[in-house]
């Protein structure tokens, strides 16, 4: 009886153990998704806007828009509002700059 109670501490025990580690793997793969998510974003939006020689046509304004909204970052997509509703050039640049260090920083290292 003893050795049953004692096997059955130990396997609860594993479970517990498994149960975290499973839960830690869960968290990583979430947050690689969540860089995976960004930096899509980020080439898309390198490729379409800073590399651009011309006015930005509405599929790549679409595909910018979904991407972002994509992310489901509240504070990257105001960032990103703020970008898009700028009217000057100044200020648009200023935007990125601080639309980039966003994403830098939401990056999970």
């Amino acid at each position: 009886m003893v050795i049953l109670l004692a096997g059955n501490v130990f396997l609860g025990f594993q479970y517990l153990s498994a149960q975290n580690n499973l839960y830690q793997a869960e968290k990583n793969l979430e947050g690689r998704k969540f860089n995976e998510r960004i930096l899509n974003f980020l080439k898309l939006f390198i490729e379409k806007v800073l590399k651009a020689d011309k006015e930005i046509d509405f599929e790549a304004r679409l595909a910018l828009e979904n991407a972002v909204r994509n992310l489901d970052d509240k504070e990257i997509l105001a960032q990103w509002q703020k970008f898009i509703e700028s009217r000057d050039e100044i200020k648009a640049q200023r935007e990125v700059k601080n639309l980039l260090e966003l994403l830098a920083e939401k990056i999970k290292i």
